[in-house]
C-alpha cells in the first residue's frame, strides 16, 4: 500500500536551495524526490544505533599480503553465519583486493561487525551503508517481470515472490545432483 503525499513548507538559504536544485537536475528528478531520498537515508542511518532489522553493505579495500588478514576477515564473516547474505571479492592489482559484504540482521550488531572489519589491521579503506528494513515498506516481497526486472509504472507484473532466504531443507533440495562418471 502506498502512502499519500503530504505537502509542507520548507525554508532554507538561497545557496542551499540552489545546491538542492543542482542535485535534483543531476539526478533527473525534482526537489521533493531529493528531499524524500535524504529523509529516508537519514532515518535509516539514525536507526543503526537501535536494535532494528536492517541490511548492511560493507566495502573493504585491503592489502592481501598482510599476514592472516584474509583469514581474519573471513572468520568475522563466518561468525555471522546466515547474516552474511552475499560477498564479492575482486583483485584490484597484485597486492590489493576489494571486498563487498552484504549482511542482514540487527542494525547495532551489523554496525559492530562492520566497524571491526573496517578497523582490522591491513584494511586500507572501508565504509558501510545501512538500510533499516522499516524504511523499505513492503520491500521484502515484490514483483518482477519475466526478465527479472522490478516493476515500472504502466507495466504488467507477472511473477510475485519473496526475497527472503529459503529454508535450509529447500536450499539443499535445490542443489543439482552430483554427476557420477561412468567407468570406462
Amino acid at each position: 500500500m502506498k502512502d499519500d503525499l503530504v505537502r509542507f513548507g520548507v525554508a532554507m538559504e538561497p545557496s542551499l536551495l540552489e545546491g538542492l536544485d543542482e542535485l535534483a537536475a543531476a539526478r533527473g528528478c525534482n526537489r521533493s524526490e531529493v528531499l524524500r531520498d535524504l529523509a529516508r537515508a537519514e532515518l535509516s542511518r539514525s536507526s543503526v544505533r537501535e536494535r532494528v532489522p536492517a541490511f548492511a553493505a560493507v566495502t573493504l579495500v585491503y592489502n592481501h599480503h598482510i599476514r592472516e588478514l584474509s583469514a581474519r576477515l573471513t572468520e568475522l564473516q563466518h561468525d555471522l553465519g546466515e547474516q552474511v547474505r552475499s560477498s564479492m571479492h575482486v583483485h584490484l592489482d597484485h597486492a590489493h583486493c576489494l571486498e563487498v559484504i552484504v549482511m542482514r540482521g540487527r542494525a547495532d550488531q551489523l554496525k559492530d561487525v562492520a566497524d571491526r572489519m573496517i578497523g582490522t589491521r591491513g584494511v586500507l579503506q572501508g565504509g558501510a551503508e545501512y538500510v533499516a528494513e522499516s524504511t523499505l515498506g513492503s520491500a521484502g516481497s515484490h514483483e518482477h517481470d519475466r526478465r527479472g526486472q522490478a516493476p515500472s509504472a504502466g507495466h504488467e507484473h507477472l511473477a510475485r515472490h519473496s526475497h527472503h532466504a529459503p529454508p535450509e531443507r529447500a536450499r539443499k533440495a535445490a542443489k543439482p545432483p552430483k554427476r557420477v562418471r561412468a567407468g570406462r
